[in-house]
């Protein structure tokens, strides 16, 4: 329409947006950013100014996002991915090389999807080599050299160039849509599990120990996808993260079926070299950005 006011979002103050709804909290944001309360504040104000829209709106002790403001955080992290990939590829037109990096299952379809395909638009000359494999096996090639970065759980032993990255909640997986198997009337739990070592395994049958709580191996797997069929077909629960279920099983609620507390689990970034190549580093960025949303959602 002539004459019509053109709006330009500020990508400064939609990134403040952003980040103090991924952290729940837009003091945290002010404070990842560097910047004072206030002037968060006063970004937000100038937001809702241009969006002619509350975007915020309060839920008990906390706010929440209006529709408009649902709307808004879409478009605001689309447009931070295109302005943050098309810096990359401005800053590394060059880079070049080779990366080799070690992911667990359960970042094969959610994470590495998304962060590869934003590393290979930027920087096309450089070559990905992508290993999934089982936590200790990632731990020991990174010591080794053999993969220069790995997205690990935190086994207790870290690594001289790893970075914690965050904590996930362990969770007992049912299958979708019925109720947790087994275990009734005091008979054994029936366990899905992957086969030793595992951590999850051997938090899972600690914490049943500890809740005196009897339990059965009623099926091991070599890898995640025969552990999400036995666990669909109804053959027991396992214990995982809720990173990456596939729609075949669920979480369940806290104290379902009397199954007790599970604890945290910590993730970790192992990089093979103290001063990585520019490609591994850049690799890494994207994976710790990528995965900030993905565990707050956990």
């Amino acid at each position: 329409m002539i004459g019509m006011r053109r709006i330009h979002f500020d990508l400064d103050v939609l990134r403040s947006f952003a980040l103090g709804i991924e952290l729940g909290s837009f003091a945290k944001a002010a404070e990842r950013l560097g910047r004072s309360t206030s002037a968060v504040s006063a970004q937000l104000r100038k937001l809702e100014d241009q969006a002619g829209a509350p975007l915020l709106r309060k839920a008990g002790r906390g706010l929440a996002l209006t529709d408009a403001g649902e709307t808004l955080l879409g478009y605001a992290r689309r447009l931070l991915d295109l302005n943050d990939e098309a810096a990359a590829a401005v800053r590394g037109v060059e880079l070049e090389g080779w990366v080799r990096l070690g992911l667990q299952e359960d970042f094969g379809e959610g994470l590495l999807p998304e962060v590869l395909g934003r590393f290979a638009r930027a920087h096309p000359r450089v070559r990905v080599e992508v290993r999934i494999a089982r936590n200790a096996e990632l731990l020991e090639r990174v010591a080794a050299g053999r993969l220069d970065l790995a997205l690990a759980w935190d086994a207790g032993a870290v690594g001289a160039h790893a970075e914690r990255v965050g904590e996930v909640p362990m969770r007992w997986i049912g299958a979708a849509g019925a109720p947790p198997a087994g275990g009734r009337d005091g008979e054994p739990l029936p366990l899905v599990v992957l086969e030793a070592p595992c951590l999850l395994r051997s938090a899972a049958i600690a914490a049943l120990d500890r809740a005196g709580l009897p339990w059965r191996i009623a099926f091991t797997s070599a890898s995640l996808a025969g552990t999400w069929a036995a666990v669909a077909a109804g053959l027991g629960v396992s214990v995982r993260t809720p990173l990456g279920l596939p729609g075949s099983v669920r979480a369940l609620a806290a104290g379902e079926a009397g199954l007790p507390a599970l604890p945290m689990l910590g993730l970790g970034l192992h990089r093979a070299e103290a001063q990585p190549p520019a490609a591994v580093s850049r690799l890494a960025a994207l994976i710790l950005q990528s995965l900030e949303g993905l565990l707050h959602s956990a």
